[in-house]
């Protein structure tokens, strides 16, 4: 289900193109959450020049998914949600070890130890990749 907020435009994987791609575990109320592998809902973020140009809400349910299948398959669903989204960078409270490495062959950044307001922390992710300074 894809929730929009404020004025912001609303954009589907082929729409992506420019700015980066960010996806934020969220948590409780667009704060980043705690683990990726494990999130029940995640933000595509894309930033373009420093700016949040877009902010799309998933109910992925990789909470309840995690333990349907093995580990591989649960390891795959992510990264078709990845692809599928154009991500070049995640951000989450934690990550394991074994979807760090997939995240690293697939070319994706990942920011852990990430919390606070999920927007936030997305431009702040981004800013390097653009090239800009750290977000306030």
């Amino acid at each position: 289900m894809v929730h929009p907020t404020g004025d912001e435009a609303v954009t589907g994987p082929d729409e992506v193109a420019a700015g980066v791609v960010v996806a934020v575990a969220l948590g409780a109320s667009d704060q980043v959450g705690p683990g990726w592998g494990r999130a029940p809902r995640v933000a595509l973020a894309r930033v373009q020049d420093g700016t949040l140009a877009s902010w799309v809400v998933e109910e992925v349910h990789w909470d309840d998914l995690h333990e349907t299948g093995s580990e591989a398959a649960h390891h795959a669903r992510i990264a078709r949600f990845v692809k599928q989204n154009g991500v070049g960078i995640v951000v989450a409270g934690h990550m394991g070890p074994g979807m760090q490495a997939m995240m690293a062959r697939m070319g994706v950044q990942v920011h852990l130890g990430a919390e606070g307001d999920a927007r936030q922390v997305a431009l702040a992710a981004a800013a390097p990749a653009q090239g800009t300074g750290v977000a306030s």
